[in-house]
């Protein structure tokens, strides 16, 4: 008897009898994908990581069976289980051949031969031990799947967990480190749906009986790219909910908006705001500074959590809500304090993770060297605008920051054009602003594409 005849002949009916897929709130999982399988180039790539069932009950996630044949070993699949529950954060592991069930405690260590599956109650008591009523109000509130067409990767899931797992407990400053391309935007968007729909606040986080209020959120960014682009992602939530706050809005209004639930703003507009009293008033301290009860701060390595920044004010001010930072930094010596401050992160999710599971690109690093990777001013150059110091050597830091050569950029990008296959995404890296755009204007006049994008 083949591993699939012994799925459906012996498997899937043990699991039923335990009450899976029977039992209300209780979910079978079949050929649940863990990983897409590691970039390997020409098309092809590793094999990717998928679990023959993972067991959901209460919308999480709470044990992985992995299947063998009829006259295999029974444990001949441990090793497999093992590998899947631990990228999966999942505490309970299941082995089985259709003639028995072999469990794992990943937690505990343990393991051995059991008489049959637990029951979806059995696993949440064994998984859950000690009472919650935020993590039960949490948990009934399925994630947003846009209709079944987004399914969270693992590592969302996970970190999704973890975020709400520190707020049921208390905590109100919480860090998520994720590499640059995991979906931070949208790991936010489903924290805040769950908070939403079970009706989290502040006021009532730690009282008794049923909240009543649902939650003021503020997604806190650093450019009108990122607040937009997250205004755009949490359009599921209802159209009134949401509130875009930019200066020309609190102009009309001549006050700033406060009917809503979800709010979307940059640190710039927040630190703007005409003087009062010969006093600076930033927009920021209109606000009740209890008025959020949740705020994501975006990007928060690039200063939010520094001591010296002025954004600092803000995350101060706003000192009762819980406060969310999203980074993609590792802890390194130029971003310590914004560590000090939200603490050590939850969950990390790091590039080679992602570029090891499929999820991220592999990619080489190529030196571009020309012969003007060096420069010191002669009276034969013209300088076209600015000043320039006579017989200073000018080298890399300097080029694009202090000194600009536009026949050098012109050169480097066509090297750079003719090293790329220009129908795949690429990302470049610039000096500055001012440098990004004539990289870009360059980019795109060398093209052989015909999209004028």
């Amino acid at each position: 008897m083949n591993e699939a005849e012994t799925r459906a002949e012996y498997i899937d009916p043990a699991l039923a009898a335990a009450g899976w897929g029977v039992v209300e709130g209780s979910q079978i999982r079949r050929e649940y994908p863990i990983t897409l399988g590691r970039l390997e180039g020409y098309g092809r790539r590793a094999k990717q990581l998928m679990a023959d069932y993972v067991l959901v009950y209460r919308n999480t996630k709470l044990a992985v069976v992995e299947a063998k044949a009829w006259d295999e070993e029974l444990t001949e699949g441990v090793a497999q289980a093992k590998q899947y529950a631990g990228k999966l954060a999942i505490r309970f592991a299941y082995s089985s051949n259709g003639q028995g069930v072999y469990g794992i405690d990943m937690q505990e260590g343990t393991e051995g031969e059991i008489d049959r599956f637990p029951t979806p109650d059995e696993l949440w008591n064994s998984t859950f031990a000690a009472p919650n009523a935020w993590r039960d109000r949490f948990a009934a509130v399925p994630f947003e799947d846009k209709g079944g067409y987004f399914q969270p990767r693992y590592y969302q899931d996970i970190a999704i967990q973890r975020v709400l797992e520190a707020i049921g407990m208390g905590r109100n400053r919480i860090l998520l480190t994720l590499a640059t391309g995991t979906g931070k935007t949208f790991i936010a968007f489903q924290i805040g749906w769950k908070l939403f729909y079970s009706r989290w606040n502040l006021a009532e986080w730690n009282a008794d009986g049923d909240p009543s209020r649902r939650p003021r959120i503020l997604f806190l960014a650093d450019r009108n790219i990122l607040a937009n682009q997250a205004f755009n992602d949490f359009s599921p939530f209802p159209e009134d909910a949401l509130v875009r706050i930019d200066p020309d809005s609190i102009r009309k209004r001549g006050k700033v908006p406060r009917n809503g639930s979800l709010f979307f703003t940059i640190f710039q507009t927040f630190m703007s705001g005409p003087p009062k009293n010969g006093q600076p008033s930033p927009y920021f301290g209109d606000y009740p500074s209890d008025f959020f009860d949740f705020i994501v701060i975006d990007e928060c390595h690039r200063g939010g959590a520094n001591d010296e920044s002025t954004w600092r004010g803000i995350l101060e001010y706003f000192a009762p809500a819980v406060q969310l930072g999203l980074t993609a930094t590792p802890k390194r010596q130029d971003n310590v304090d914004t560590y000090a401050y939200f603490g050590e992160p939850v969950f990390i999710y790091s590039l080679k993770e992602g570029i090891n599971d499929g999820f991220l690109t592999p990619f080489k690093v190529k030196q571009i060297q020309t012969t003007l990777d060096e420069y010191v001013y002669t009276s034969d150059d013209t300088l076209v605008e600015g000043q320039i110091e006579a017989g200073k050597v000018y080298d890399e830091p300097d080029f694009n920051r202090i000194i600009e050569i536009r026949e050098r950029e012109q050169h480097r990008v066509k090297l750079f054009m003719e090293a790329i296959d220009q129908r795949e995404e690429t990302l470049v890296f610039c000096a500055t602003q001012a440098h990004a755009l004539l990289v870009r204007d360059l980019v795109n006049q060398m093209k052989t594409s015909t999209d004028p994008n």
